[in-house]
């Protein structure tokens, strides 16, 4: 079973949420948080499979809640954070990716695509649409010069799990890479596997900026 906390500032939204995901047979919904604070506290107590993260809150926004549930230390179970928000191109929802957010959903998509959101990032997977990563490639190609730790971790790799990550970066599936590649579908899972355990990243939304913050992917290649 999925287990998922809401957290949102109008009462409506969760309760339509919640009824929407209860109706699932493989989710439950353990609660819900009106604010960033609550949701902290909430996911501390609950230790919920997923979080459903509205971005614009009162008290604390879904950024820094984000940031706070996912500080813990290394090996103690961590939810996956899936941001709530009414705008695709909303640069909290950059911001949240970046603090460790395995995805996003709009908050007026069909209720398939919720429920479909939520089974892939509790699986591990990220959800990123195009629009994202192309705000992402635009953003990145305004920084100028790579990230210096990011260009010195990219030396743990090996040369195919090299190719493996800028394949990420350009949003290839892992049936995608196989094809790419020539290798079995799950030759390339074990390679993304390593590639997030040597970077030390949680889903292949990190592996993705990761890739334009280290330089090996550029804007426009």
């Amino acid at each position: 079973m999925i287990t998922v906390l809401i957290v949102d500032d109008q009462a409506m939204i969760r309760e339509g949420f919640a009824a929407l995901l209860a109706a699932q047979p493989d989710i439950v919904v353990l609660g819900d948080a009106a604010n960033g604070a609550e949701a902290v506290s909430a996911c501390r107590r609950l230790d919920p499979d997923v979080v459903l993260m509205d971005v614009r809150m009162p008290v604390m926004d879904g950024v820094t809640a984000t940031e706070k549930i996912l500080a813990g230390p290394p090996g103690v179970h961590q939810p996956r954070i899936l941001i709530l928000t009414t705008f695709d191109l909303d640069d909290y929802v950059f911001g949240a990716l970046r603090a460790g957010a395995s995805g996003f959903v709009l908050k007026d998509s069909p209720s398939a695509d919720l429920v479909h959101a939520v089974r892939v990032v509790a699986s591990g997977d990220a959800l990123l649409a195009p629009s994202v990563t192309r705000r992402l490639i635009a953003d990145y190609a305004g920084r100028g010069r790579p990230d210096a730790r990011s260009v010195t971790a990219l030396d743990e790799l090996t040369p195919r799990e090299t190719d493996v990550l800028r394949l990420i970066a350009h949003g290839r599936s892992n049936q995608e890479i196989a094809a790419d590649l020539v290798l079995a579908e799950q030759t390339v899972k074990t390679h993304v596997s390593r590639v997030l355990a040597k970077l030390r990243l949680r889903d292949r939304a990190q592996a993705v900026v990761f890739a334009y913050e280290s330089g090996l992917v550029t804007p426009g290649e």
